[in-house]
């Protein structure tokens, strides 16, 4: 690759509270030229707040990965400084990209990092539990996959690891019920707007976060850490 090719930043962001933001990564923010993100209008939400203008921002989605593969290529032998970063967190990290920063690798193009927080690590950590095991598996399914799933945990399929996934707040409780009655009533701990204002920590057996959140209309952003099997330790 020529001495003048660009190069391809994967910049991590908040995942709320907005002085979480890494200096190096509002650096590679700032000097950007192209900045790659799944919702534009977030992403300027919070260039703003860092006293970033002027930047031109892209969408990057599940549902255009494919096409922005040649759009980025080009800009790349270019010379241009790409920033590929998320709403919330890690890209990736249940976020669109992945196929992108292969293509990038493949082409001989730098890619480098500016790591930043992330949800998953951060309920790990807050919840107590083993972290050197674990499982992420990301949105959860709806329904009867969601169900297979489970079933999958309480037969030990995933080695009794500790499990970290996402929800929605509309779909939380009936989650909740569904592992209660498939998994059984283990530790759990929900993780409810982490870092921002109204944040809030639940920990407990699966049977009382039901009691907590199934009693009122729940909103925000959850991240859920089941714990292994009983008796597990650190």
């Amino acid at each position: 690759m020529t001495e003048n090719a660009g190069k391809l930043w994967i910049v991590g962001t908040p995942i709320g509270n907005l002085d979480d933001m890494t200096v190096r990564g509002r650096k590679i923010l700032g000097i950007a030229d192209v900045i790659l993100a799944e919702d534009t209008r977030r992403m300027r939400a919070l260039l703003s707040a860092l006293g970033i203008s002027k930047k031109e921002v892209v969408s990057l989605n599940m549902h255009n990965q494919e096409e922005r593969v040649p759009f980025v290529i080009e800009r790349l032998k270019g010379g241009a400084q790409i920033a590929l970063s998320s709403d919330a967190g890690m890209p990736v990290i249940s976020d669109p990209g992945a196929r992108i920063i292969r293509v990038c690798r493949e082409r001989g193009f730098e890619v480098d990092i500016a790591p930043g927080p992330s949800a998953v690590s951060s309920a790990l950590a807050i919840s107590g539990f083993p972290g050197s095991h674990f499982t992420f598996l990301g949105f959860l399914p709806r329904g009867k996959n969601r169900r297979r799933i489970f079933r999958k945990i309480a037969q030990g399929l995933y080695s009794d690891s500790v499990i970290v996934f996402f929800e929605s707040p509309f779909r939380l409780t009936e989650t909740l019920r569904d592992l209660l009655e498939i998994v059984g009533d283990r530790e759990v701990f929900v993780g409810r707007e982490m870092t921002k204002l109204f944040q809030e920590s639940f920990f407990g057996k699966v049977s009382d976060s039901i009691d907590r959140f199934g009693a009122c209309e729940v909103k925000g952003e959850i991240t859920v850490v089941l714990s292994g099997r009983v008796g597990q330790d650190a």
